[in-house]
This record gives C-alpha cells, structure tokens and sequence, in this order.
C-alpha cells in the first residue's frame, strides 16, 4: 500500500503515461507515414506515385536530386532538400519517385511522410530512426509557415539536430510554394516593426538556408505540357493523333487557366477514361 502523497503522485503519473513506442518493423514496407495520437510508424504498402521518367522538364532537379540520394543511400554525405515553385510541377512526384528508383539498387532505403502539423513531434520520430539499419528520407510535403506559427521552431531538430545532432541515417526533403517558407507580407512587417528588423526575421528566413540544396520548380511552356501528355499516353498505351491530343490539350489548360504537370495529368486521366483505358498498378 502507497502511504506517502509524493508516491501515490509518482505511481498516478505513471500510469498515465504512454506506454513506451515499440520499435517498427522496418522491414515491413520501403515507405510509412508518421502519426500522434498515439505515436505510430503505418506501412504504406502501394505508394501512389508516378515512374521517374515520366517526370518532363524538370531534368536538372532531377538529376540533382537523384545523385544526391543515391549518395545518401549509399551512406555517403548528402543534403537536406528543399524543392520550391510553381504548383503542380511535380515537386513531391520527384521525391517519390526518385526514392523508388533509388530504392530498387539499394533496399534499405525508406521514405517517411510527416505531415507539417506534426513537427512539433519530429523528436519522438527521429529517436525511433536513429540507429535503425536502414537509411531514411524523410519527406514532409507543402510545407510553409503562416503568422504566429512556430512550428518552424521544430524543423530545426531535423535541420540541425540540437545537441544530438541530425541522425545520420536520416535526411529530410520537403517540398513548399515558398521559396522562404513563408508569406512574403510576413517578412516585411516583421522588418517594418522591430527595433532591429534583420534581428526579426533572421531566425525564420534563415530557416531556409539550412537546406543544402535549394530546387526550383517553375511553370512549364506549351511544348513541355504536350510532351508531358505524350509520354503518359505512351506509358499507358493511349492512343490518340498529334493533332487531336494538341487541340485538347490546349483548350483543357485554357479552361482551367493554367499549364502545369498536375493539369496535365488531370486532362491525361479524362483522355484514358473517354478512351476506356484503366489506370491502374
């Protein structure tokens, strides 16, 4: 029987608190998805991406970004990465498919996805890769910072390590709008408002100075749009005339106001259903 109030406080708190996380099995599967609430590495057993050679022009990322993981896969120095730009150019498709390519030589290559709103627990998941055999990518998609947010304040964990240092089994890749990861609004009136406004805003523009590779993504021209349909129609064995695929193509990115990637693949998936064609694995 517990007698002392300091005790029954200890044995109260105790069991109150979560069980220790049990190691994963990494083995598993080649990529997870990071959760809290409870804490939990999940499997993703089909990764939803597309071959690496169907990525159009985006060659000097891609090849940037290739070497650079086949160097970390090879447990050889390597960046962190921050691909930024245009919307739907194919920033995290790269980071996907780029790890499964990697992958097939390398096999203890594993890519993690953390969602931006759970950086704050990026500690708890670093301690549970660090000093795992395998090497991780760890990928955190759209991410930018709005007014008052500190979740930056947690990215450094990845980006620096604090006192323990980055695990060196890990690297991070993220992708963001943002080439600053955040609103260019935000800077200006962290500058315009402080007493010493290089001070103000340091911490926060520097963040994306901590990322040893920096990869633009902009918006694509007319013939890279159409070469980007071509190669999905040619991938799965759509058939379509030049001049037809030309027409449509055009008056789909007119009507959705711009030319992109992701508008290519949007009016790809409308081509291959009208053409009866499936899509899938």
């Amino acid at each position: 029987m517990i007698d002392d109030p300091m005790d029954r406080i200890a044995a109260a708190l105790e069991r109150m608190a979560p069980a220790p996380l049990a190691s994963p099995d990494f083995n598993e599967a080649s990529a997870f998805v990071w959760h809290t609430q409870p804490d939990r590495l999940e499997a993703v057993a089909n990764v939803s991406r597309v071959d690496l050679g169907l990525l159009v022009g985006v060659d000097r990322s891609r090849d940037t970004l290739l070497q650079n993981t086949r160097q970390f896969a090879a447990g050889l120095p390597a960046n962190n990465a921050l691909l930024w730009g245009a919307r739907g150019m194919g920033k995290s498709s790269l980071v996907k498919a780029i790890h499964a390519d990697v992958h097939a030589s390398h096999e203890a290559l594993r890519i993690v996805e953390l969602q931006r709103e759970d950086l704050p627990s990026v500690g708890r998941l670093l301690n549970l890769l660090r000093g795992a055999k395998q090497r991780f990518i760890l990928f955190c998609d759209d991410l930018s910072f709005g007014h008052d947010d500190a979740h930056y304040k947690s990215l450094k964990a990845v980006l620096d390590g604090g006192i323990e240092g980055r695990p060196e089994n890990v690297v991070l890749y993220a992708t963001s709008n943002r080439r600053h990861l955040m609103p260019r609004d935000m800077i200006e009136n962290e500058r315009g408002s402080a007493i010493n406004p290089a001070e103000a805003v340091e911490e926060k523009v520097s963040l994306s100075d901590r990322f040893g590779l920096w990869l633009g993504f902009h918006p694509c021209d007319q013939d890279q749009y159409l070469a980007m349909i071509r190669g999905y129609c040619d991938a799965y064995d759509v058939a379509v005339e030049d001049d037809v695929l030309r027409a449509e193509a055009i008056e789909w990115q007119a009507t959705r106001g711009s030319r992109s990637g992701r508008v290519a693949w949007q009016y790809f998936v409308d081509l291959a259903g009208r053409k009866g064609v499936t899509l899938g694995a």
